[in-house]
């Protein structure tokens, strides 16, 4: 990935002020709670939600197992399609394949559709060093680059905001990137999308160059598919003469037979629907000259790997990529509804967020090292998952990796290991355990001294010890040691015998 946000610190420390925050633990508890409802009526209509939560799983395992074939088959489809593919080891090239096709057409603005990898990759800031200008068109993105904030959900980018917020934002800003917002704007839903739909219609028909990403790709025909709600997608999909599209690796089905499992899945999980009103495909370019034909006349895919090929060599980790970015997990999450997406430093917040991003970013950064214990483990993720991503089993297995020191990815696909920071303590103390529990003498004499000097123990931990005790209070040690106590009632003896 392109990096974590600037100056972010660990994940506990962000928590802790967003904690804070009385107006966004609101807006977060409304949010959530609304949509999370509203997906569990909407799978509770499919007696068969297990059975498709299965095969989406099995779809998405068969696939990664065999991705370099589908990877070639769909370069094949594309290219016969009349489109043009390239390939992208990380942000840097990915980043540098856009900006140069944007500038071959002699453009300096684009317009674009939500997209997750194109925030991955750092891309509008890349454009903008350049001097290309990248219009966000989804309500909710716009929302978050008007008001010069950063995503913090993966579905709802500006869920940490109220209609009073949004409202200022368009006062004050909308002027500077265009038309300005309706004099006397109120807060009201309808007026706001009023304001945003004539502040992007301006764009749609202007911008020459469109940038995409894609929910899915179909191998079998080189097609690409983006579901949304609002329609601001499939204006940039079909008005401009470019369009680009920039996709992960994994986002691959094998057939459209494959893609009707998640066109199922995916809207019920997401928005609670039982069908996206906005589902577009498209494959390859219209063939014809201009005024022919519909939609782009030039198509470039570029395939995003950034860290997704080392993802996929870890046999735990990889089922991570099955993910369909529906969000269901920040939905149900406690931690995510508490702290907020910008404490998790990345543009995937969340369950999701904590087991993807240390994996395509590595767990070098000390908010990397973090986020992989910004979980209570309680499954709720698990539960919702539509691809059944077991995020608790991925959370423990780079715990682990963070605490013996793991695989940071720097570059390409290249894995360097360093060693991790911040975990000297706890690999002591497991450590002195470990000599302690393989020393059954030891072990006894210690658990004697811990009982007769039970009145002299602290009640909470010193030093970085007061992070876990600050809101608990240590065990009591016992009057005397369970082997004491079976010797003096028992004699030793064993009665299950």
């Amino acid at each position: 990935m392109s990096g974590t946000y600037l100056g972010m610190p660990a994940f506990p420390e962000a928590a802790r002020e967003a904690v804070r925050n009385t107006t966004l633990r609101g807006n977060l508890r409304h949010a959530t709670h609304t949509i999370r409802d509203k997906r569990a009526r909407a799978v509770a209509e499919l007696d068969d939600w297990a059975e498709l939560r299965e095969a989406g799983k099995r779809i998405k395992d068969h696939t990664l197992r065999h991705l370099d074939r589908y990877l070639v088959q769909v370069e094949e489809a594309v290219t016969a399609a009349g489109g043009t593919v390239h390939w992208a080891a990380d942000a840097d090239e990915a980043n540098e394949i856009v900006a140069r096709l944007v500038e071959e057409t002699g453009e300096s603005e684009v317009v674009k559709v939500k997209s997750m990898a194109t925030q991955e990759i750092g891309l509008n800031e890349a454009l903008e060093a350049r001097g290309i200008h990248a219009y966000e068109t989804d309500l909710a993105e716009l929302i978050v680059q008007l008001g010069k904030d950063r995503p913090s959900h993966i579905l709802v980018p500006a869920i940490h905001r109220n209609r009073g917020e949004i409202r200022d934002i368009f006062r004050s800003e909308m002027s500077e990137w265009g038309r300005p917002a309706p004099e006397g704007l109120t807060d009201t839903p309808a007026e706001l999308a009023e304001a945003a739909r004539l502040h992007l219609r301006e764009k749609f028909l202007r911008a020459k160059v469109g940038i995409s990403g894609a929910n899915f790709m179909v191998a079998e025909t080189g097609t690409l598919v983006v579901v949304e709600s609002e329609g601001n997608g499939r204006m940039c999909l079909t008005l401009p003469e470019t369009l680009i599209s920039v996709v992960g690796i994994e986002k691959i089905v094998p057939t459209w037979r494959d893609l009707e499992v998640f066109l199922q899945t995916l809207p019920r999980s997401s928005t609670a629907e039982r069908m996206n009103p906005y589902t577009s495909m498209w494959t390859g370019t219209s063939g014809g000259r201009a005024g022919e034909g519909d939609g782009p006349r030039a198509f470039h895919l570029v395939l995003l790997d950034n860290g997704r090929t080392d993802t996929l060599a870890d046999k735990v980790g990889r089922q991570a990529l099955r993910c369909i970015r529906c969000s269901a997990c920040l939905n149900v999450c406690p931690v995510y509804e508490r702290a907020g997406g910008h404490a998790y430093g990345s543009v995937y917040p969340g369950p999701i967020g904590a087991i993807l991003s240390p994996q395509l970013r590595g767990t070098g950064s000390e908010i990397d090292a973090s986020l992989p214990y910004a979980s209570s483990l309680c499954g709720a993720c698990y539960e919702v998952c539509p691809v059944a991503i077991d995020i608790p089993e991925v959370l423990v297995h780079l715990r682990e990796r963070v605490v013996q020191g793991g695989p940071a990815v720097r570059g390409g696909n290249r894995v360097v290991l360093k060693p991790a920071k911040g975990h000297a303590a706890e690999r002591a103390a497991m450590r002195a355990a470990r000599w302690a529990f393989t020393r059954p003498g030891a072990l006894r004499t210690g658990q004697r001294l811990a009982s007769r000097s039970r009145r002299l123990h602290p009640r909470t931990l010193p030093g970085p010890g007061r992070a876990w005790s600050g809101s608990r209070d240590l065990p009591p040690a016992p009057p005397e040691p369970f082997r004491d106590w079976w010797q003096r009632t028992h004699g030793g003896r064993d009665e299950a015998k």
